[in-house]
């Protein structure tokens, strides 16, 4: 089981409203990257991805693959 505080620097995104869609990131000193719901205070689940997972993914977003049509 991986351990919340194993991610630091946890930030909100941008876009996320005042209601509960919120959405955060945190980033390990292994190069592992968490996202998380605020919703649950830091104690819920998180999505953890690789590096080179995260990489993709933020490449995907820079080129729409992502985009609803």
């Amino acid at each position: 089981m991986i351990r919340h505080d194993t991610f630091t620097g946890w930030r909100k995104s941008s876009l996320s409203s005042h209601g509960d869609n919120c959405v955060e990131v945190g980033f390990s000193t292994d190069g592992r990257v968490a996202l998380r719901d605020t919703e649950h205070e830091g104690h819920g689940p998180m999505l953890v991805f690789t590096a080179s997972e995260w990489e993709a993914f933020l490449g995907g977003v820079s080129n729409g693959e992502f985009v609803e049509l």
